[in-house]
């Protein structure tokens, strides 16, 4: 985009460049701002004809800035180039990606991150959920249908089958808890490692009403590969160190489902990711014992 097409945004002419990141899944077009008082600013722009569904968003992110923690936090929201685009305007996040930066650290120092995340996380579940916020319905017929088109794809992988059918059995598993808002893509790839070697999460743009147990299977994703003491720690303090067995059973139907579905979803974006969620469903069958047990074998490092 030009920069001229953001010229109807409140404050454009305080900024000093405008810089586009490239980074991540999402649809938004993204780019880093510098004020001309050296300020930092994430623009995020979306096609106009969603701005209702981003003024929403931006609603959402305004209740999780309540909640103090460190975080993108929203500016304003608007349309800019005579109403061709929404815009959202947040603080930008100082920083390192924390995918990148945890390799620097000692387990106990990521195992202390992850407990961090977990109790961040549990001061979001805490919202409480407007009634008009609450799904009609639970994802269960959703993700069912999202195997099948695993099932019927080109690129299902050979040996799917005991997780393609624990997924079946255990789907009324989904969904026991009362719903709450979700950050919706909460892994360390949505974390920033402050200068002050605390946590800044980022990138809200899939939150969501549902299922809190939802909010870990990313963890098999995301994580693991990352940093197992990240993992253990989030989950750790979110439960406040008593893990219910009811969560790994509901979990083991997330992990199973994503890993399977999201060999599928990749394809759209090409051979690499592709492969790259294979690898991951290989992983997770590995960590599940092809999801005969519950619990996944990297928890247990803990011991």
């Amino acid at each position: 985009m030009d920069k001229q097409q953001f010229s109807d945004i409140l404050y454009f002419s305080d900024w000093e460049s405008v810089e586009q990141v490239n980074k991540g899944y999402s649809s938004d077009q993204k780019y880093k701002v510098m004020t001309k008082k050296g300020e930092e600013l994430l623009l995020r722009i979306a096609d106009g004809s969603v701005h209702k569904q981003k003024l929403k968003e931006y609603e959402i992110i305004c209740k999780y800035a309540r909640l103090g923690f460190e975080m993108s936090r929203p500016l304003e929201c608007g349309l800019c180039d005579n109403g061709t685009y929404s815009y959202m305007l947040l603080t930008w996040v100082q920083g390192e990606d924390l995918e990148t930066a945890m390799a620097q650290l000692s387990r106990e120092e990521q195992y202390q991150l992850g407990r961090s995340a977990g109790r961040i996380l549990r001061q979001i579940h805490g919202i409480p959920v407007a009634s008009g916020d609450v799904p009609v319905q639970t994802k269960k017929e959703k993700k069912l249908l999202q195997l099948e088109r695993y099932e019927q794809s080109s690129v299902r992988i050979a040996g799917d089958e005991t997780a393609v059918q624990y997924v079946k059995d255990n789907i009324d598993k989904l969904w026991l808890e009362p719903p709450v808002y979700l950050h919706g893509d909460f892994h360390p790839g949505n974390l920033i490692l402050t200068p002050q070697k605390t946590l800044g999460v980022i990138d809200f743009n899939r939150w969501e009403v549902g299922d809190p147990y939802e909010e870990f299977y990313k963890l098999e994703s995301f994580g693991v590969e990352v940093s197992v003491p990240y993992c253990i720690g989030q989950i750790d303090a979110y439960f406040q160190d008593k893990v219910p067995m009811q969560f790994w059973e509901t979990l083991a139907v997330y992990v199973a489902h994503a890993s399977l579905f999201s060999i599928k979803w990749a394809e759209k974006f090409g051979q690499e990711d592709v492969d790259g969620m294979v690898k991951r469903c290989r992983a997770a069958m590995e960590h599940y014992d092809g999801f005969r047990r519950v619990v996944p074998t990297w928890y247990e490092e803990k011991e």
